[in-house]
């Protein structure tokens, strides 16, 4: 790790953390007001008929608890798409983009090692991405707190929330850096993150609202996350491992494809 690339990499991103982080804080604290104000009327609806019971979930949230809500939220495109803006589109531009500046050069001909480049960038990006998590898990105790539903929450059990959150993007984050680091180009680092990121959501999604698809879930990282069973205290110990063996491998890769290639001029 290289202390001023980290800074250097801190200050070029500080008002997008500060920014991302504030409006997952914002839509963390949402989810448990709408609860609050119409959980029961959601409930009323769907106990009619009027909807199929396989809407009455969307990837493991639903809308007629509290915790449900919360889990709502973690999986609601709006929170996916914030936290993207690290884990896909910091991690594969950190080394591509920097390559079709043509301004990776400059860095790599300090005394510095392709593997330091890759450990700092990596960390900075996992910080960027625990930061912002913290905002949406602090926003689901700030609205439970609003509502006067704390104990409802599960509130000791939000570190592991959090913890399993960091995983899940951290995960997509280090398969976004090890695809930025086996291209010369932004584009081909960022659309194949985009798409493991898309499928596994699609996967997911599909899963939990299609009962003969169920089997699919396995397949997508978002299955990992299940934020109804941690805020009950259930955690899934094996949901922590399979996103932290995702992560060792991405890392092993880039790791053992960033210092040996060969990097021409740039075009």
């Amino acid at each position: 790790m290289n202390r001023a690339l980290l800074a250097h990499t801190w200050r070029a991103n500080r008002l997008r953390v500060a920014v991302v982080t504030v409006a997952l804080l914002v839509w963390g604290t949402l989810l448990p007001i709408i609860f609050d104000a119409f959980g029961t009327q959601f409930q009323d609806l769907f106990d009619s008929g009027a909807f199929p019971p396989q809407f009455a979930q969307f990837g493991g949230g639903d809308i007629f608890s509290l915790t449900g809500a919360v889990a709502l939220g973690f999986v609601h495109p709006i929170a996916v798409g914030l936290n993207l803006v690290f884990a896909v589109g910091f991690a594969a531009a950190a080394v591509a983009g920097e390559r079709q500046r043509g301004t990776l050069e400059v860095l790599l001909s300090r005394p510095l090692s392709r593997r330091r480049v890759y450990a700092t960038l990596a960390l900075a990006g996992a910080l960027f991405i625990a930061i912002a998590i913290a905002g949406l898990t602090f926003g689901s105790l700030l609205g439970a707190a609003i509502t006067g539903r704390t104990t409802e929450l599960g509130a000791g059990n939000l570190p592991l929330l959090w913890l399993n959150g960091v995983l899940l993007y951290s995960a997509f984050g280090a398969i976004g850096l090890l695809a930025s680091v086996s291209f010369d180009r932004l584009s081909p680092a960022l659309s194949l993150t985009l798409a493991v990121v898309l499928i596994s959501y699609f996967l997911d999604v599909l899963g939990s609202l299609w009962p003969d698809a169920k089997g699919l879930q396995p397949l997508s990282l978002f299955h990992y996350v299940d934020p109804k069973s941690v805020l009950a205290g259930f955690p899934e110990r094996a949901d922590f491992a399979v996103l932290a063996v995702v992560i060792a491998l991405a890392v092993g890769a880039a790791l053992a494809i960033f210092p040996r290639r060969d990097l021409a001029a740039p075009s």
